[in-house]
């Protein structure tokens, strides 16, 4: 296992369904080699986690205070994660 690989939760708040955001997160993750996965809360939020190089989780967690055009993001919070998820690649979760 690639013990350089960090492992993060991101929740956001604000206007992010309805907007794209999850495909956006997925778009974004694949782009920088990223696993992990992206999903609306029934709370209104988006939540995600991703994996991989911490420069990458770090562009990603940049990303997210802004989202996609259609998206208002009012709050981004993040938690570093101590145990790696095993991710495949990146998914929108239903």
């Amino acid at each position: 296992m690639n013990t350089d690989k960090k492992h993060i939760a991101i929740r956001v708040y604000g206007k992010v369904h309805g907007v794209f955001f999850r495909a956006s997160t997925k778009e974004k993750a694949q782009e920088l080699s990223l696993t992990g996965f992206v999903q609306n809360e029934a709370d209104g939020t988006v939540y995600l986690e991703a994996e991989g190089d911490a420069e990458a989780l770090n562009q990603l967690e940049h990303w997210a205070h802004e989202g996609p055009s259609r998206a208002k993001v009012e709050k981004v919070e993040v938690q570093k994660l101590k145990e790696l998820g095993g991710f495949e690649g990146f998914e929108v979760r239903r």
